[in-house]
């Protein structure tokens, strides 16, 4: 029986591929020769941070580093345990951008005594911050390549805070690949 699997990696746009031969007499053959999937899941938790959106990358990387450098191939998920905050990847440079983003987020979901949302047990700007939460979700996929996830030049995580009182907030990331 012959298998075939093509895998295209963005660092290097070209085809790459893995032929690997099993028979009927050898049922180990192609565990032989395909590496064994690997896990690793750490969670991080992230200072807490004022109401905005912030560069995350570096402490994420700095805590899952060592275990990220032994992946060749895979997926980074990180999944934030919070529902008045969100992760986004966007603009890695330009701290406008964030700003932006926020001043973008404060207009569209208003906030306050007139806002019409009847969620108010946790103060004014719960609400607003669970919508805005959903909005830009919680959790993101990541390719990884070579030990190193696999996001463009411009490119960076963000922890967009939510919520007028800063807490600390935790992020699961569970590696998978080869």
């Amino acid at each position: 029986m012959l298998m075939q699997s093509s895998v295209i990696f963005s660092s290097k746009p070209a085809w790459v591929k893995a032929v690997h031969r099993t028979s009927s007499t050898d049922s180990n053959s192609m565990a032989a020769t395909v590496p064994a999937p690997k896990w690793a899941q750490k969670t991080v938790t992230l200072p807490p941070l004022r109401r905005g959106c912030h560069l995350v990358t570096s402490q994420i990387l700095k805590e899952i580093r060592p275990d990220l450098s032994e992946f060749k191939c895979g997926l980074a998920h990180l999944f934030l345990q919070h529902t008045s905050a969100s992760l986004t990847i966007n603009e890695n440079y330009d701290s406008d951008v964030r700003d932006d983003t926020e001043t973008f987020l404060n207009k569209i979901v208003p906030e306050g005594r007139s806002a019409p949302w009847k969620h108010t047990l946790e103060g004014p700007d719960d609400m607003p911050a669970h919508i805005k939460s959903s909005m830009f979700g919680c959790a993101l996929t990541i390719p990884i390549t070579d030990g190193r996830l696999n996001m463009g030049t411009w490119q960076g995580i963000w922890l967009c805070e939510h919520r007028d009182a800063p807490t600390a907030r935790r992020v699961v990331v569970t590696l998978n690949g080869i």
